[in-house]
C-alpha cells in the first residue's frame, strides 16, 4: 500500500513501517496522529487519485521525537561598507512512523 500525504505545505510518498522527517506537528512522543490529506492512494491492483483529495483516506502515524533539523547560514553583506552578519537558523521538525494506511 502506498499514498502521498500532504502536510506542513509539503507531499510525501509513503508506505507503512516508513519513518520520514517532516515539518513540525504539534504532539508528544509516542503520541498517535492521522493525516486525513490524502492526495493519492495506490495499492497493486488499483490507484486512487484525489480531487483535490481521496476520500475516506487516513494514515494513522506516530511521533518517534521532535527535533531541529540541519543548520542552515543566512548571510547579508553591503560590498564597500565593510558591512557582513553570518546568522545560522534550525527549523523545527518532527520524526514521524507510518503505523497504517486505510
Amino acid at each position: 500500500m502506498l499514498a502521498v500525504i500532504k502536510t506542513g505545505g509539503k507531499q510525501y510518498k509513503v508506505k507503512e513501517g516508513d519513518t520520514l522527517r517532516a515539518e513540525k506537528i504539534d504532539g508528544e512522543k509516542g503520541e498517535k496522529i492521522i493525516f486525513d490529506n490524502i492526495l493519492l492512494l495506490a495499492d497493486d491492483k488499483e490507484v486512487k487519485i484525489g480531487t483535490p483529495l481521496v476520500d475516506n483516506a487516513k494514515v494513522e502515524a506516530e511521533i518517534v521525537e521532535q527535533g531541529l533539523g540541519k543548520k542552515i547560514y543566512v548571510v547579508k553583506y553591503k560590498p564597500k561598507i565593510r558591512y557582513h552578519k553570518k546568522t545560522g537558523h534550525r527549523q523545527p521538525c518532527t520524526k514521524i512512523k507510518i503505523i497504517k494506511i486505510s
